[in-house]
């Protein structure tokens, strides 16, 4: 009689599998998600950017940000707001983060007429 071959993996194969993967994804995750959390930052410093010109425009025009309404686009993991300062002849943009962006390092990020970029966190712009 001829005994049969049964082929596949042992208990030890797969848990040395397992402790692969699992170690693989220890390392990848935690940059993944400091890529996601740059990735959107970029696009509100791209909003705040956008709305600069388009301030300094209505300024170029008015003499004052007083008259100026940008057109603010929202994004999603961001609060853009904009606010004039006294007598009109200075403004301040904010970027304040919201839902899972608060884990960004660089907060809260400013952006004024003088185009002084300020960041809680080095490196943010």
């Amino acid at each position: 009689m001829q005994a049969s071959i049964v082929r596949g993996f042992t208990l030890i194969e797969l848990m040395i599998v397992v402790a692969i993967i699992g170690i693989l994804a220890a390392i990848a995750y935690p940059s993944y998600t400091q890529y996601v959390l740059r990735s959107h930052r970029v696009d509100a410093q791209t909003i705040l950017m956008d709305v600069a010109q388009q301030l300094e425009r209505c300024y170029t025009l008015n003499n004052s940000y007083a008259e100026c309404t940008p057109n603010v686009q929202q994004p999603e993991r961001y609060t853009i707001a904009p606010t004039s300062g006294y007598p009109a002849q200075s403004f301040s943009l904010t970027a304040t983060p919201v839902g899972t962006q608060v884990n960004d390092p660089c907060g809260v990020m400013t952006l004024t007429h003088t185009g002084n970029r300020i960041a809680v966190g080095a490196n943010c712009w």
